[in-house]
């Protein structure tokens, strides 16, 4: 592998160990990594970011949509080989650059998709609860504190999922769908070490948010996945009985049934000490400790159990594979037809364009403009004029992170005018997303069958000038929707 084949990709919040992370990798042993990307996460970037002078970064922002989000801004702005990952509080060793070219080779000499680092987490002989928790991190078996992959399978994989807003179980979904697909991941020789996060005794229930995610993973990987992702069983059973104990501990004390209240609550009690002594046995055993184990060890159950019950209501129609991007027909879609527009001025957006748009962009969607433009071939409309009515387009309804042309004629025979699949694979491989994950709405049969042929979803918007055929072969192989925006909820509804 040459040393410049990778690149590596830092999502931040904005934390001072930013500055630290690429001090450290300015100072690290072997040659300079070609590029890197810090993409900033913060909801409403404010100061700027704590960037040292060398080595340069790309700064991108993702618009506080969590690391998942980040990492796909990202690594879909890369064009090497390789990608690593790293979280923005890690610190390398000394020689970890020239241990990351070594990782990589040896990945690629045997085909691996990806090369998962040495993590080390200092704690002490007994660490505390939080300690703990975030020792866990060294024995995971995927993380992406320092994890590498192969651009081609992050593509194909569709990147991370971006419906985990945490930095929870988002590496270890992308690994095992890389792994369920056939691919290896190697362990590599680098090392990083990462620090545990000052913390208090609320911590540890704060984190019980995570069930949300461990909700969403049933859903995508079924009743297995904490054993395929090298997990033991985990304490929701325990959580779930200690928590039905004292719900019935405490309404059959409001309902006058006496004995009834005192052997529910007294399990509620012997569960809860159980949790407690357990976590307490494990620590460095002093007072504070025990005052904050006490006080998390009856909340964490009642918590842990209300997040994961949220999680499966809001993961109960979860798709495994949700749309990534939408693409979109330009003329009667996005804009109002013109035949052969050559003027900007022209440009008049759909009645519906603008919100809908808004609400994809919300969603986080990649979005591309796929048209056909056979006015320039039949010497209509030139080059320039069609850039410049583009460029219209994009400055009143974009930005949009793809635009596909087609400036051909019916006669040409090339492969990308609809409905040939050419636009609608060349807009997939420029967002770096897999064509079965993208959905084209378009006014034509066209717009359906270049989808279908490419693999990709459709939606007929159909306009006066849509034939009926062309209707009715999108409600038998397709959908159709009234209006851009209808078109739109059916997206959605597939992104939950």
């Amino acid at each position: 592998m040459r040393h410049d084949d990778y690149t590596l990709v830092i999502p931040t919040v904005g934390r001072e160990s930013l500055h630290r992370l690429l001090i450290a990798l300015r100072e690290s042993m072997g040659p300079q990594p070609p590029e890197v990307v810090v993409v900033d996460d913060r909801p409403r970037p404010g100061d700027d970011l704590p960037l040292p002078d060398d080595p340069p970064v790309r700064v991108l922002r993702s618009g506080g949509r969590g690391p998942a989000a980040a990492r796909n801004v990202g690594w879909r702005a890369s064009r090497t080989r390789w990608v690593c990952f790293l979280d923005d509080d890690v610190l390398p060793d000394r020689d970890w650059i020239s241990a990351l070219c070594l990782d990589l080779k040896a990945a690629d000499a045997c085909g691996a998709a990806g090369s998962q680092a040495v993590l080390e987490v200092p704690t002490p002989r007994r660490p505390s609860d939080d300690q703990r928790r975030t020792a866990r991190l060294a024995t995971a078996q995927w993380i992406t504190a320092d994890m590498a992959y192969r651009r081609d399978m992050l593509v194909a994989a569709g990147g991370f999922d971006e419906r985990f807003p945490r930095a929870y179980r988002e590496d270890s979904d992308l690994a095992l769908r890389i792994v369920s697909a056939g691919g290896t991941i190697l362990r590599g020789e680098r090392r990083c070490t990462h620090p545990v996060a000052p913390a208090t005794w609320r911590s540890s229930v704060r984190a019980q948010i995570g069930n949300r995610d461990n909700a969403l993973m049933r859903r995508k990987h079924g009743r297995r996945w904490r054993t395929r992702i090298g997990e033991g069983p985990g304490r929701m059973p325990a959580h779930a009985a200690t928590t039905a104990a004292g719900a019935v501990a405490l309404l059959a004390g409001l309902l006058g049934r006496r004995a009834t209240a005192r052997r529910a609550a007294a399990l509620w009690l012997l569960c809860t000490i159980e949790f407690a002594a357990r976590r307490w046995l494990s620590g460095p055993r002093n007072v504070r400790e025990a005052l904050g184990l006490s006080a998390s060890s009856v909340l964490i159950p009642p918590v842990a159990v209300a997040h994961r019950l949220a999680g499966e209501w809001t993961f109960r129609r979860a798709r495994p594979e949700p749309p990534l991007a939408v693409l979109l027909d330009r003329d009667d879609t996005l804009i109002v037809d013109r035949p052969y527009l050559n003027d900007p001025a022209g440009v008049r957006p759909t009645h519906d364009a603008a919100k809908a748009l808004t609400r994809l962009r919300r969603r986080g969607l990649l979005l591309a403009v796929v048209t056909n433009q056979s006015g320039v071939a039949r010497g209509l409309i030139s080059a320039g004029q069609l850039a410049a009515v583009n460029d219209r387009v994009d400055e009143v309804l974009g930005p949009f992170d793809s635009w596909q042309v087609c400036v051909h004629g019916a006669s040409d025979g090339c492969g990308c005018r609809k409905p040939r699949p050419g636009l609608i694979l060349g807009a997939a491989e420029a967002l770096g997303v897999p064509a079965r994950r993208c959905v084209m709405i378009g006014d034509t049969g066209a717009d359906v069958r270049a989808a279908l042929a490419a693999g990709a979803a459709a939606v007929l918007v159909p306009t006066d000038r849509t034939l009926p055929a062309e209707v009715e072969h999108a409600r038998a192989h397709a959908r159709v929707a009234a209006t851009l925006n209808d078109a739109v909820s059916l997206v959605l509804s597939e992104c939950r």
